[in-house]
């Protein structure tokens, strides 16, 4: 008999009816204390040569049900390489059928990066001599907040790189690894220029509780964190509080937040032209960086992203608004999609994880060419 699990790490899937024919109908586990949901990962077990039909009904009562549109359901046969599965989204439900080749496969929202991966990122690259690895603190859950650095800490830039404040947004961490990997290349030439002079501060997953709860957008108590720059607690957001703390001792010159967009098709950045402290200096920084990007690499682009903030109207809870305007540098949230890039479709695996790592390694080009801009003020 077919059979539907999802007590593992990120699991989230309640089933509702499992008949003998007919659709298997399911609904999405909220975040815990809150209201969010989209984020979904089940496995479905003894089903092979199986033609099945799931249904998500609540999928109009999830966070951004306009991410449903055009939206590809990732699914996978042994949790490691990923394809797309059709999908559509239409009387409120979001429907997917398969023929099961294997006896089980998972379905997630996005290719998952389990803590357990995330513990073995850390102390492979905390291996490398010129890596140190330091636990900041513990979570309301007790899991480790992992921060990396790369270089030499006299460095005289500071570039610190945080992903996965929504813990559903795994492109993050998917993209965390391709720019560690990158970095510790000793043959790579632009990395080998940057740690010259650079000081890397990086921290893969800033809400690890959220990532094996199975949650969207928030931590263990319910609080999205990037809501929280500006209020950050010990009580309620240990996970920024603490990241915070290490940032003002350090000093910042450079700030990049990942994440991913459920709605938009597309990798972009928003930067912080709201902030009060804005100036032409911070924008023509912007500009340079955006312009090397789509230089380095065809899957970014600037044409679509969001609204730009009114001048002196920046919410400084975020982290890349509260960051330019506590240290003046340039500060840009990235965005990745759940979906696909619609300007370099991939029909099979969608925007996914090696194309996340991909973005994460050409990152440090327009990094280079922020850092000798700034060399040559």
């Amino acid at each position: 008999m077919v059979s539907i699990n999802s007590t593992f790490s990120s699991g989230n899937i309640c089933p509702v009816d499992i008949p003998e024919s007919g659709p298997i109908q399911l609904k999405i586990r909220p975040d815990n204390q809150s209201e969010f949901k989209q984020w979904f990962h089940f496995k479905v077990n003894n089903a092979l040569n199986e033609q099945l039909t799931f249904e998500i009904v609540d999928a109009d009562k999830t966070a951004y049900p306009e991410g449903w549109k055009d939206y590809q359901v990732c699914a996978s046969y042994d949790g490691q390489s990923w394809f797309r599965v059709a999908t559509e989204f239409s009387d409120n439900r979001l429907r997917f059928s398969h023929e099961f080749e294997e006896s089980s496969a998972y379905f997630a929202y996005f290719a998952p990066y389990s803590y357990e991966r995330h513990l073995e990122l850390v102390h492979d690259a905390a291996q490398h001599d010129w890596v140190s690895h330091t636990v900041l603190g513990e979570t309301l859950d007790g899991r480790e907040m992992n921060l990396l650095t790369i270089g030499q800490p006299n460095a005289e830039t500071k570039i610190w790189v945080i992903a996965r404040q929504h813990p559903g947004e795994s492109m993050a961490e998917w993209f965390m690894e391709g720019l560690i990997g990158r970095l510790l290349d000793q043959d790579d030439a632009t990395a080998r220029k940057l740690l010259q002079s650079v000081c890397f501060y990086l921290v893969p997953n800033m809400n690890p509780d959220g990532t094996e709860r199975g949650h969207l957008r928030t931590n263990a108590v319910g609080i999205n964190l990037n809501r929280e720059w500006d209020r950050a607690s010990m009580e309620k957001s240990p996970e920024v509080f603490l990241v915070r703390e290490q940032m003002l001792a350090t000093g910042v010159d450079m700030f990049l937040d990942v994440h991913g967009d459920e709605g938009l098709p597309y990798n972009f950045v928003a930067g912080s032209e709201g902030v009060p402290r804005f100036d032409e200096a911070m924008a023509k920084q912007e500009q340079q960086f955006v312009e090397q990007f789509k230089l380095a690499t065809p899957e970014f682009q600037d044409e679509f992203g969001y609204p730009k903030d009114a001048p002196g109207e920046a919410d400084l809870s975020i982290a890349s608004s509260w960051v330019a305007e506590q240290f003046g540098c340039l500060s840009l949230t990235l965005e990745m999609p759940f979906k696909d890039n619609a300007n370099l479709p991939d029909p099979v695996t969608g925007w996914s994880p090696d194309r996340s790592a991909l973005l994460g390694q050409s990152v440090l080009q327009p990094i280079l060419f922020h850092i000798q801009s700034l060399a040559n003020r």
